[in-house]
């Protein structure tokens, strides 16, 4: 059964993705991604992210907690905060505060998703659809909300970037770079459909 649910899968991606129907199915392992899944017991970032006309710049903390959630905090540098969120184990999402020019419900929404994206909330299971092209090997994930891919080289030992699409189109591609301890240097997320980028950089302490 989970074989024929996974072939499934296959041939809605094949038959709909217009996006990635140039690619092949090739066999592989999904684990093989644990490799780039970033650490954060606590990190610090520059973060500047620009939305549909706001410019909000500060700092983004990122703390695993001990219960196993992460919480993601961006202030500017005198404590104001522009929003407070904690992204639970087992997909849980709670938003403890948040500025009135973001605070729709979209734009959460597209938060929540961007950023599970970028911890790699969705690697965990095997069910990857698993694909190449000449240069680069394709790991497809379907959570409910749209599909999730991580696109890395074709021996597998670098992240290219990470795209989140609808069925048809890519949304928004991202990068996470110079990884130290786990922990990324670099973080970059630009949408395709509107103007919304998230440049993060990591400030040593």
């Amino acid at each position: 059964m989970r074989y024929l649910l996974l072939s499934s899968c296959v041939v809605v991606l094949l038959g709909c993705s217009s996006a990635y129907k140039h690619l092949q199915v090739t066999p592989g392992d999904a684990r093989n991604l644990q490799q780039f899944k970033p650490v954060f017991p606590v990190a610090l970032y520059k973060a500047s992210i620009d939305v549909v006309g706001n410019h909000l710049s500060g700092l983004l903390i990122i703390k695993r907690m001990p219960d196993r959630s992460t919480r993601m905090v961006f202030s500017n540098e005198i404590g104001f905060k522009f929003f407070d969120f904690q992204f639970l184990p087992g997909g849980g999402f709670k938003v403890f505060s948040i500025v009135d020019q973001i605070n729709k419900k979209a734009l959460i929404k597209t938060l929540r998703q961007d950023f599970e994206l970028i911890m790699m909330y969705r690697t965990d299971s095997a069910d990857a659809l698993i694909r190449k092209n000449d240069s680069l090997l394709y790991y497809t994930f379907h959570p409910p909300n749209g599909y999730y891919h991580y696109i890395t080289s074709l021996p597998g030992d670098q992240l290219v970037r990470m795209e989140r699409s609808s069925k048809r189109k890519i949304i928004m591609e991202a990068i996470m770079k110079n990884y130290i301890k786990g922990i990324p240097d670099t973080i970059g997320i630009t949408h395709k459909n509107f103007n919304f980028t998230i440049g993060l950089k990591r400030i040593a302490r």
